[in-house]
């Protein structure tokens, strides 16, 4: 473990390459999701509630059928929770045109994060499915995670918060707080899941003991699940999500309570997942990807992840299954990084979180 958490600290000593940014769009509201249309478009979800199409030379087109707050509950999509830490949050394509969208949703006790999908026609969206609801919902407005991945096989893996003022409630399987959920796109829960048979286990749990996951990705060799999650004041975790794993929160972390103060029992504990990389102190971790494209070749296999409050793009590299350095990209870009992705074209696109966000593009 020594020996592991020693590599963990070493900076990759390579010079930073030339890089170029290009702005894509801008004067975007705290944008969150990002997703790439057949025609060279873009999806964007804004976290006040707005969805927008922009096409190939910029131009923005608002998507129908989504409703602005005032008019919650119309078009098959419920109201809202666009407070603090939540709103309209991550957005996901899969080849067969549905549009997958998290948000956090109100409703009896507080709000919780869902997922529902529906079908982009002529920038409207219809046919609203809903696919998922976190119980039990919590007052509040931080921790709703969360992100989306579609794997090429038919599932959805969704990553939640743990409506940080019940993060205990991340250690038990009666509730979806600091879980990760694996489903079929439809939203059935698959019958291989590994608490299924489980007495009292929801049985889309998928992975537990998480906090606040931000990011996640698969890796494209191994199609294997990543994820990272917000520490507390520190403890940022870059975890691969195995099923039925449990990662630890809140009875083991590399962070401290706000204002200083143990958080249970240590750094580790027998049973525990330990996470593949840590950031002390935070960075506030959000988005990744793993790289795959020609445009920046030397990054290969690399994971890409962006920090809001460390205001740069971390690039990880990874020896097997172990990352073993990291490189502090964009630096002096000033901006908090929301999303990482990986575009058709190779080139890497990001999303930066203010109320003047930006969608960027990055090459060599």
């Amino acid at each position: 473990m020594l020996r592991l958490f020693a590599l963990l600290l070493v900076c990759l000593a390579l010079p930073v390459r030339a890089l170029t940014l290009t702005q894509v769009a801008g004067d975007l509201r705290h944008p969150w999701g990002l997703a790439f249309l057949p025609d060279g478009g873009y999806l964007v979800s804004e976290r006040p509630g707005r969805l927008l199409r922009i096409d190939a030379g910029g131009e923005r087109h608002l998507i129908s059928g989504l409703p602005p707050l005032a008019a919650a509950g119309q078009g098959g999509l419920p109201p809202l929770a666009a407070a603090g830490q939540g709103g309209l949050l991550d957005l996901a394509l899969d080849g067969e045109g549905w549009v997958y969208l998290s948000y956090s949703e109100p409703g009896d006790g507080g709000a919780g994060t869902a997922v529902a999908r529906a079908r982009l026609q002529k920038d409207a969206l219809v046919d609203w499915q809903l696919l998922f609801r976190q119980q039990p919902k919590v007052a509040g407005g931080a921790h709703f995670g969360s992100r989306l991945v579609l794997t090429e096989d038919g599932y959805l893996f969704i990553t939640l918060g743990d409506r940080y003022t019940e993060r205990e409630r991340a250690q038990t399987l009666d509730n979806h707080l600091g879980k990760t959920v694996r489903l079929h796109k439809d939203g059935r829960v698959p019958a291989d899941n590994p608490f299924v048979t489980t007495a009292g286990a929801l049985p889309e749990i998928w992975s537990l003991g998480h906090r606040n996951m931000q990011g996640a990705a698969l890796r494209p060799d191994s199609r294997q699940f990543w994820a990272h999650e917000h520490g507390p004041q520190g403890g940022d975790e870059v975890n691969l999500i195995l099923p039925g794993h449990n990662y630890g929160w809140p009875r083991v972390t590399f962070g401290e309570e706000y204002g200083g103060g143990k958080i249970g029992v240590g750094q580790s504990a027998p049973g525990l997942t330990a996470p593949r990389w840590i950031w002390v102190p935070s960075i506030a971790p959000s988005g990744m990807a793993f790289y795959q494209g020609a445009l920046f070749k030397e990054w290969r296999g690399d994971l890409l992840v962006g920090a809001l409050r460390g205001q740069a793009l971390l690039r990880l590299r990874l020896d097997g299954d172990t990352i073993v350095s990291q490189e502090r990209l964009l630096t002096d870009l000033g901006e908090r990084i929301r999303t990482v992705k990986e575009g058709p074209d190779g080139a890497l696109y990001l999303l930066t979180d203010s109320g003047q966000g930006r969608l960027l593009k990055l090459t060599p």
